[in-house]
């Protein structure tokens, strides 16, 4: 069943995915002590999770990747079908490729390692929330490093003057939001423009961007 203790605020709506209770208990112990972060409910396993994320809508997802039953990588997927709007935070001891590709080609919005201080895990929270990819740089270089098995073809040159410069932004993890001020447009017109992008180049999210980026040499 699903748990909600929110404290009736506007903050970041948080649910918790890990098969460890104490797990559980500690991030929620940390993250309930942040003024804008509520905890409303917690999984034992990818299947209770996606159940909660129906149910409780909430606005980030701490996701654990190996869980019995349905895992992490699963229930990202599942997710992405139902078009759930929560952003999916790994936060995982697993650093192989295997399962770090994976994850982030499933749709998550970051991955982060469980030893995470937990103020930079408040910040990880707060950063996927605001529409950031966040990957700390070995994970990026594993998937730089993987080869291109059914990569896009999209190429450098099917972008516009102005497609180049949003997808550079969001290589350097801007949000729409910070695009448009950055660039002097509207956000709806970003919108447009990251759409365009990620259908000109055959890509289903702003991570598979982001990378993309990085490997033709629109980011540095």
């Amino acid at each position: 069943m699903a748990e909600h203790t929110g404290r009736g605020g506007s903050g970041i709506r948080v649910l918790l995915v890990d098969d460890h209770q104490v797990v559980r208990r500690g991030l929620r112990t940390f993250l309930e002590v942040q003024e804008d972060i509520e905890v409303v409910g917690e999984a034992s396993d990818g299947e209770e999770g996606i159940a909660h994320a129906e149910e409780l809508r909430p606005d980030v997802i701490l996701m654990d990747i190996k869980m019995p039953g349905t895992d992490g990588i699963e229930a990202l997927r599942r997710l992405r079908e139902l078009a759930n709007p929560a952003r999916v935070l790994i936060v995982t001891s697993f650093t192989e490729q295997r399962t770090v590709v994976p994850a982030l080609r499933a749709g998550a919005a970051g991955y982060v390692y469980k030893d995470i201080d937990p103020e930079a895990l408040a910040g990880a929270i707060r950063s996927v929330h605001a529409g950031h990819v966040l990957l700390q740089p070995e994970v990026a270089l594993a998937l730089l490093s993987q080869e291109d098995q059914g990569a896009p073809a999209g190429r450098p040159g099917s972008l516009t003057d102005r497609e180049r410069e949003v997808l550079g932004l969001i290589a350097d993890g801007r949000s729409n939001r910070e695009i448009a001020r950055a660039l002097v447009l509207s956000e709806k017109t970003v919108k447009t423009h990251v759409s365009n992008i990620l259908m000109k180049l055959d890509l289903s999210d702003r991570t598979q961007a982001a990378l993309w980026a990085v490997r033709h040499g629109i980011a540095e």
